[in-house]
């Protein structure tokens, strides 16, 4: 039995995805919420309500469980997530029971400058939270990932909404030569799995990342491309740009963007360009090649696809309570 924290994110929901092709026994740990969870429609897995802080309710989770994928993290909740909570606290807990159950294989997404004594809360988190799986002893390989994109993502999505939104210009930080290493979704989902196949990972920590290095400007000026929403870039100073996320993350509901995004271009996130293919054997995705997806659909497709999804999972449904009537 596999479980995954965070699967109802959109790293989680591409492994998720993956397992259930593969003919993987999977459990989706999933912290209480009045929301219905958005996990991949006509897949099969268990779902466990657990929160993270509730160590006798993980240790029920984890019943049958050889392999732990940890993906949960609170960086995607903005101004109402807690990272001592979620990703340092929680992490300690999932780790220990996760050592107390015997799991054969704990494995963790952290970000490339993940440090205890780094300066930006997202990497601090990530840091800390990897000591307490190294201190733990259970087996396991950790994957410090720099941006990580794919069609559900909040990255590549979130700039494009706020550049449709954007009324001619658009802000970025000035002097912004921070340099990043875009990494395909399904790229990193298939390292996670090989990893289960290479007793050599146990224990370790490897950096991936992308075949391309991209800095900020670059970035935006693709996916302005890509979907045709020309703007005029605007530089601001870091400090600034962080005061006007900081205060719209707090008075606009759902805005995409959060401090704790801005911190991912705060420093240089990469890596050796052939640390994929030397580890894994596996060459990354071109950015440029994988983005189709921000290409926005006229109406009236999007209003096909959105029909054709309800009647598709209508009818999942009903053939699932049919063979399940049948099976009585």
């Amino acid at each position: 039995m596999i479980l995954i924290t965070g699967a109802t994110g959109f790293i989680g929901r591409a492994l998720i995805r993956q397992l259930s092709a593969l003919g993987y026994p999977t459990r989706a740990l999933i912290r209480p919420s009045p929301r219905t969870p958005r996990l991949p429609k006509g897949v099969s897995v268990e779902v466990a309500v657990v929160s993270l802080a509730d160590v006798r309710g993980l240790r029920a989770a984890l019943s049958d469980v050889d392999i732990v994928f940890h993906l949960a993290s609170a960086e995607s909740q903005g101004s109402q997530g807690n990272l001592l909570t979620a990703d340092i606290k929680g992490t300690d807990n999932l780790a220990q029971a996760a050592a107390d159950a015997g799991v054969d294989r704990f494995i963790y997404v952290s970000h490339i400058g993940a440090a205890r004594a780094s300066a930006y809360p997202a990497f601090k988190a990530k840091g800390i939270a990897e000591e307490h799986i190294r201190k733990s002893k259970v087996p396991h390989t950790i994957m410090r990932t720099s941006l990580v994109y794919g069609p559900e993502d909040h990255f590549t999505n979130s700039l494009a909404r706020l550049l449709r939104a954007a009324p001619g210009i658009f802000p970025v930080p000035s002097g912004g030569r921070t340099v990043v290493q875009p990494l395909w979704v399904e790229d990193l989902v298939m390292c996670m799995l090989w990893a289960l196949e290479k007793p050599e990972t146990i224990n370790q920590t490897y950096e991936l990342g992308g075949s391309e290095y991209f800095t900020l400007q670059q970035i935006l000026e693709t996916i302005m491309e890509v979907t045709h929403t020309p703007r005029y870039l605007l530089t601001l100073s870091p400090v600034t740009l962080r005061a006007l996320t900081v205060f719209l993350d707090s008075v606009i509901p759902n805005f995409p963007i959060s401090s704790f995004w801005l911190d991912y271009f705060a420093v240089n996130r990469t890596c050796a360009v052939d640390s994929m293919p030397r580890i894994f054997g596996l060459m990354p995705a071109r950015f440029t090649y994988r983005i189709d997806y921000l290409i926005r659909k006229p109406w009236y497709q999007r209003a096909w696809q959105s029909t054709r999804t309800r009647v598709s999972s209508t009818f999942e449904n009903i053939l699932a309570s049919v063979r399940s009537r049948t099976s009585r």
